[in-house]
């Protein structure tokens, strides 16, 4: 009953619901068989490339066919649709590049790792996700393994691991495509494939986007039109990439891949057309897999990227549909990040199964310089803070399958060595120079997993785990201080890493056509980072605010202390001191009814608290930018051989937008279409609508005012063609 092939390249991989999502095409009959299907996927989340059916973790697929139907236009719109992650109606694009977060099981933004090609996504100073590194063209297979995988990947893999898998080169062939659409959106791609030997293969790729964008501020209900200050408008951006990826072959048993690429994004601060953003990334990525005989391979990795981040922040004075715009604030972000690591993998024929040993290590370096001004134009404040963080990680997997049960265990354990160094902070005011000395922090941590996995019978397993996780501050936390005459954020560099505990069980079940699966987690964060809103009635935070603001002028909360922080109405400041639990059920359904027909279906509910709070967050509430319950539905129907449509419902129940549970947004039900048809085996076109029928949505998200209200996508739509030759 439990007859399966040894995994050979299974690493840190311990409970899983093995799923994929994805349409079936309509000329081929009967719908796949998911048993075979299963063992046609390898999954390179794993570190080592391991078969789908051979990983004991709660792990869904995006195949390239589900990309290919879905009405959504961007990635993270499309990633939303999954169970488990939970980001907003809004596309990156409309969002500030500080703002592009990824949020799963409710866990709060930047503490879940996302990957392209095996290199980290994540941006190394906001922990938010470059999704403009990658098109929808250029994406051939999306990876998530849910849950805390910090024993295999270390920071960033407390809420689980994404990985976003791009296109080989194919037969030495060419591609173009491009789409257009609503609020002048457009996108150009395109593509190069050259096979020069069987030692050699490069893709040379390049894309371009723009939108005009749309007006973020919400102007319906409980936000206001009132809300919508004098200079502010839609809010327009830009984005490129260059790539070169090369897959070459120097030996027989060596296999190797390199990537290199240039990328930038533009768009508007809060939607002021003088308020601008430019980010600029070159990166490069590198690696081999060398098979030292049948039983064990070693693997190498190696990355670096450097960003150039120059950022406008935009405002209008006495914050009015009158008031005067201005430039609030300039900063000057540079940053890099370096880091690479290697393992090693033995399969024995034993009572152990697989060992694994592995190191790895990061380095991220990078400086904020602001200046902030008033209405007027005087320089209010100057704020400054440089430093880097190290990463050091050293893990060990053991794996056993039993031979007079179905029953596989595999017990992982990774050692994490963190430290931050602060070489200069200080923020500059009328009063005089706040300047810190800061001590350099430092953390080591072991972070177990056990895992176990039960195949009760061909069809149905059940699984469970254990695990331990942990996420270091971000230098947006550390370094960053931003903010104007109206309310100010300071970094905290003394702030110390997160650690989780967790545990999930679930089970799952498949048959030829379809696939069913329920989890059930929990996951307790201690120590977790959060901004909180200074208290003026509180002795403390009154001290806290003249030491950051180098006052002795009592701080009130109210625009007449201009004393203490120029005035601000509001001071917000980073700190460990919170405990966050997270709880919830995920449940996913495919079935392919027919030929003709597929029904996805899927649904999630969070319940995310702070147990423990010493800010003015009260505890006991669901957190802000958290809907309890989220649902979704997707119809495809294929009436002809080269055409599909397909019609989705996404439902998001109500929520807050601050843990304090003042502000409310109301629930809501999106549908959206699309069409696809292909006239030849070389052209494909498509048409789809987000948002079919126009509703007029507040979408969730995180604020302290009414101003933070942001309208969900407005109907959409879109045409495109792809050609191939």
């Amino acid at each position: 009953m439990f007859q399966k092939n040894k995994i050979s390249t299974c690493i840190g991989m311990l409970f899983g619901s093995m799923l994929i999502v994805g349409g079936t095409q309509a000329q081929i009959a009967p719908p796949p068989d998911y048993d075979q299907k299963l063992r046609d996927v390898v999954v390179d989340a794993t570190r080592s490339g391991t078969p789908l059916d051979e990983i004991p973790l709660n792990t869904t697929i995006l195949t390239k066919e589900a990309i290919e139907i879905s009405p959504d236009q961007t990635i993270d719109q499309i990633l939303k649709n999954v169970p488990g992650v939970i980001l907003n109606d809004q596309p990156y694009y409309q969002k500030d590049p500080t703002s592009q977060s990824i949020n799963t099981r409710g866990l709060g933004n930047a503490r879940t790792l996302v990957l392209i090609d095996g290199a980290p996504a994540n941006d190394a100073f906001y922990g938010t996700v470059q999704w403009n590194l990658v098109p929808l063209s250029a994406i051939d297979s999306v990876e998530y393994i849910r849950g805390g995988v910090s024993s295999l990947w270390g920071n960033y893999g407390m809420g689980g691991v994404i990985n976003i898998k791009t296109k080989n080169p194919k037969n030495s062939q060419q591609d173009v495509s491009a789409s257009y659409g609503s609020f002048g959106t457009g996108n150009i791609a395109a593509s190069k494939d050259v096979i020069a030997s069987d030692k050699m293969q490069l893709r040379f790729s390049a894309d371009y986007f723009k939108t005009d964008g749309y007006q973020n501020v919400a102007t319906i209900s409980p936000g206001a039109p009132s809300n919508i200050y004098n200079g502010q408008g839609p809010s327009s951006s830009s984005n490129s990439n260059l790539r070169l990826q090369s897959y070459f072959k120097p030996t027989s048993s060596t296999t190797g891949f390199f990537r290199l690429g240039y990328h930038t994004m533009a768009d508007l601060s809060s939607g002021y057309s003088f308020a601008t953003n430019l980010k600029q990334d070159t990166e490069m990525a590198a690696g081999t897999n060398t098979q030292i005989d049948s039983s064990s391979n070693v693997q190498t990795n190696f990355f670096y990227q450097n960003t150039i981040f120059n950022k406008q922040n935009g405002s209008t004075a006495a914050p009015t549909a009158t008031g005067k715009p201005y430039i609030s604030a300039v900063y000057q972000n540079p940053y890099s990040t370096i880091g690479g690591g290697a393992q090693y993998i033995k399969n024995l024929n034993s009572v152990i199964d697989q060992v694994v040993v592995g190191l790895d290590a990061r380095n991220i370096s990078g400086s904020n310089s602001a200046n902030n001004f008033s209405s007027t134009g005087s320089n209010i404040m100057t704020n400054y803070a440089k430093g880097q963080q190290n990463f050091y990680g050293l893990l060990g997997q053991i794996k056993s399958k039993s031979n007079s049960i179905p029953l596989e265990a595999t017990l992982s354990a990774r050692w994490d060595y963190w430290n931050s160094e602060t070489s200069s902070y200080y923020n500059q005011t009328a009063s005089g120079i706040a300047n810190q000395a800061v001590p350099n922090q430092s953390k080591a941590m072991l972070n177990p997993t056990l895992g176990l996995l039960y195949q009760a019978s061909k069809n149905w397993d059940l699984r469970s785990a254990a695990y331990r996780a942990f996420h270091a501050p971000g230098m947006n936390n550390t370094l960053r201080t931003y903010g104007s005459d109206r309310g100010w954020t300071f970094a905290n560099p003394n702030l110390t890493p997160e650690t989780m505990t967790g545990y999930e069980f679930g089970t799952d079940y498949r048959w030829k056509t379809g696939f069913s699966q329920l989890t059930f987690f929990n996951n307790y964060i201690q120590n977790a980072v959060a901004r909180y809103q200074l208290n003026p009635n509180s002795s403390n935070d009154q001290a806290l605010a003249q030491s950051l603001c180098n006052s002795n002028a009592t701080w009130t909360g109210t625009s007449d202390s201009y004393g203490v922080c120029n005035g601000a109405k509001s001071l917000n400041y980073y700190t460990n001191k919170q405990n966050l639990l997270s709880q919830g059920i995920e449940t996913q359904y495919h079935h392919d009814i027919n030929p003709d027909w597929a029904l996805d279906l899927n649904y999630a509910y969070t319940q995310t608290k702070l147990t423990m709070s010493a800010t003015s967050d009260p505890a006991n509430k669901q957190v802000g930018g958290v809907p309890r319950n989220i649902a979704g539905a997707g119809l495809t129907y294929y009436p002809i051989p080269k055409a599909s449509i397909t019609t989705t419902l996404r439902y998001v129940g109500s929520s807050w937008m601050n843990t304090r549970n003042t502000l409310y947004v109301p629930s809501y039900t999106i549908v959206s279409l699309r069409a696809n048809y292909e006239i030849s085996s070389n052209v494909v076109m498509f048409a789809s609508i987000v948002n079919l029928f126009n509703r007029q949505f507040i979408t969730f998200g995180t604020g302290s005012t009414s101003v933070d209200y942001t309208q969900g996508t407005p109907q959409s739509i879109n045409l495109g063609a792809k050609i191939t030759f």
